[in-house]
């Protein structure tokens, strides 16, 4: 596979014009805030006195990222989005964070400088199903991509996973259980009983999908994985 076919981002990159103080945040607050790709090698670098590394891949408007940087200062939290109207709200809601950054591109830009074992959580919250069956290979949750997430992750280190899309959530335990199988176990599924993926934790802030899809009367599923 060739590299600029690998690097192809499916999806929208903006929707409507970014009204005034959302493009205002972006050019104002997103050279802060933005990610030095290069200085990935050394991710604790870019957030000195923190013990704690995240990375939230496809933030959306940013809600659940603005939040967990909110209520944990003591953690480094990485955002990777294409979608110019998701990175402007997050820039906006984002000016007083000192705790975040963002890179307005690929996810996998990020996932494949980071150093091995260097995060303590990963969040791939509601990510675009693609629902016919020719696109399912634009699903984020590959084989690949869960080969890098299993390789940055630290011992311990979490993997979640939410989705209002029965079919996406049966993807991801299939992918993760073939993974496992050719990998020893990389990813384990922490439910014990259907609250556990039936109800989201306290510790995870709602998100404006989430609401869409309560609202149109589809219930999300709430998977967590833990590196061993």
């Amino acid at each position: 596979m060739t590299e600029d076919k690998r690097r192809l981002i499916y999806g929208r990159r903006q929707g409507r014009p970014l009204k005034t103080g959302a493009r205002a945040a972006f050019d104002a607050d997103l050279p802060r805030l933005a990610l030095p790709l290069e200085r990935l090698g050394d991710p604790a670098a870019l957030f000195p006195g923190l013990g704690r590394l995240a990375l939230e891949i496809g933030f959306g408007g940013g809600e659940h990222l603005a939040a967990q940087a909110a209520a944990r200062p003591d953690t480094g939290f990485i955002g990777a989005e294409p979608f110019l109207n998701g990175v402007a709200k997050l820039a906006l809601a984002a000016r007083d964070l000192a705790n975040l950054r963002i890179h307005h591109g690929d996810a996998r830009d990020v996932l494949e400088r980071l150093p091995t074992a260097s995060l303590d959580a990963v969040f791939l919250l509601f990510p675009d199903p693609w629902p016919k069956a020719r696109h399912h290979k634009r699903r984020f949750v590959s084989q690949a991509n869960l080969g890098e997430i299993a390789r940055v992750l630290k011992s311990g280190g979490v993997f979640r996973v939410a989705s209002d899309i029965a079919d996406y959530v049966r993807w991801t335990l299939i992918e993760i259980a073939r993974f496992n199988r050719a990998n020893g176990d990389a990813f384990l599924w922490r439910a014990r009983q259907a609250a556990d993926w039936r109800l989201r934790p306290a510790d995870w802030p709602a998100t404006r999908y989430e609401a869409k899809a309560l609202a149109a009367g589809r219930v999300p599923a709430y998977l967590e994985f833990a590196r061993p």
